[in-house]
């Protein structure tokens, strides 16, 4: 029996991205925004560009979108915006979510009173905090629902991290991780994959326990790789490195409103996504973050690890109804060019092996990488 008596999310989408902002001569990474950047920061019609936590950092947040093509509009308006400006102000910037070789004791936090809290209260965890990612808001106004799906999209979270790796290298060296950034991140508390909750209201209890004993001032300090949006009636997508490519960011931007309402659709028909134990779904976060696309995920069903490629077919054949009804069949279908090329992480490292094959010094080497970053975050833009 199927249940019509609540009507579809709206599935609106909107993006945020965080840069890095570079010396375009030798790569480096900027320490402080020249002052007359901040001024030029602001609202415009595509969305917002703000300063982020450490100075060298740009956000850029798309307005509420309806489709994905009004998405990847407004956020390839805002990349070229933030690169018009930081190249009249002598910078550039990159998308990607670790700088190759920069020094995380260099970089200033942003004077703001919240930034300001945030470092007193995390000392080093804080101001180690040089990375940057890519979030993405799907509109989903029943509260309960929202609560119900992150319950059940939880297990498509480490697909989604090994579809945007860009963070291989932490200082100058090269990490062996294609995610390095989660492990950055998950020094911080209240991190990592989402917690079962029952209900809105259990989620909500929760979250007033921490407040109420002051640990935190609302949920907006819970910074889940999934979430209810404490701004936005949405469900918030946070485990994805910053894709370096816009139509890779748009193309997982895509696939991620088609889990949600994959997830929907089987409610609505009275079923769900089997929801599995965290530890397990630990194991896939994991191995996302370690080998990126290289060495598959745990496929739990039949109890064994399987080329991440495969789950990902899977995965567009099982929305392929719903990428019609959200007109992003072409954005879905562009993971195919992910899987066949390899993600950021994997260009990084062969510019790397490349340029130390032909001699360069591991210094010059990390920055012909930062250059292909530069000309890469550009690209489509």
């Amino acid at each position: 029996m199927t249940d019509t008596s609540n009507p579809e999310p709206a599935f609106t989408i909107g993006i945020e991205e965080e840069y890095l902002l570079v010396h375009p001569e030798t790569g480096d990474l900027v320490t402080d925004l020249p002052a007359a950047m901040k001024d030029a920061f602001g609202e415009i019609d595509a969305g917002t560009i703000s300063p982020e936590f450490l100075r060298s950092q740009v956000e850029v947040g798309t307005r509420k979108c309806e489709t994905i093509a009004e998405a990847r509009e407004c956020l390839t308006a805002l990349r070229r915006s933030v690169a018009d400006v930081a190249r009249a102000r002598g910078v550039a910037p990159i998308a990607a979510s670790t700088h190759p070789f920069a020094q995380w004791q260099d970089q200033k936090h942003t004077p703001k009173d919240r930034y300001t809290a945030l470092a007193k209260d995390l000392q080093a965890v804080a101001r180690r905090l040089l990375i940057g990612g890519m979030h993405v808001h799907v509109g989903i106004e029943d509260p309960d629902l929202r609560v119900d799906l992150m319950n059940q999209a939880a297990y498509f979270l480490p697909h989604l991290l090994a579809l945007s790796t860009s963070s291989p290298f932490w200082r100058g060296l090269e990490t062996g991780l294609k995610s390095y950034r989660i492990s950055v991140f998950n020094e911080l508390p209240r991190t990592g994959l989402p917690s079962y909750f029952d209900s809105h209201a259990d989620y909500r209890r929760h979250i007033d326990i921490l407040v109420r004993a002051g640990l935190i001032e609302d949920a907006s300090k819970i910074w889940w790789d999934l979430r209810p949006s404490a701004r936005f009636p949405t469900l918030e997508m946070r485990i994805t490195d910053i894709c370096t490519r816009v139509e890779d960011a748009i193309a997982i931007a895509a696939i991620y409103v088609c889990i949600l309402r994959l997830l929907w659709r089987l409610r609505r028909s009275n079923q769900r996504w089997r929801i599995y134990a965290r530890m397990l779904v630990e194991e896939n976060r994991w191995r996302a973050q370690r080998y990126g696309l290289d060495e598959g995920l745990v496929d739990f069903g039949v109890g064994r690890v399987v080329p991440t490629t495969d789950l990902i077919e899977e995965l567009i054949d099982l929305t392929r109804e719903d990428q019609k009804v959200l007109g992003c069949r072409a954005e879905v279908e562009h993971l195919r060019d992910i899987l066949r090329r390899g993600t950021s992480a994997h260009r990084q490292l062969a510019v790397y092996a490349e340029a130390m094959d032909k001699g360069a010094t591991n210094a010059e080497a990390l920055r012909a990488v930062v250059h292909m970053l530069r000309e890469e975050t550009l690209v489509g833009v």
